[in-house]
């Protein structure tokens, strides 16, 4: 009866650890997939900051060339 009984005992306990790790993978799985949104509007607002600077670059540039083709004049 003994053996019977730690078997039920060791069931439960392996039972219990299961859904926990059940619970703990949807957790992890919820968490990832909100990172990757999080990582994936990251990369956008990266990419759309670096065309900014970059067309403010290009503005920046052709204004120093128009000051110093004004400086060159007579």
């Amino acid at each position: 009866m003994t053996d019977q009984n730690n078997e039920t005992v060791d069931l439960k306990a392996l039972e219990t650890r299961v859904d926990e790790l059940i619970s703990t993978v949807g957790k992890l799985t919820s968490e990832n997939t909100a990172l990757r949104s999080q990582q994936n509007n990251l990369v956008t607002e990266r990419a759309v900051l670096i065309e900014k600077t970059e067309l403010a670059r290009t503005r920046i540039e052709s204004m120093i060339s128009r000051l110093r083709s004004m400086e060159t004049r007579p």
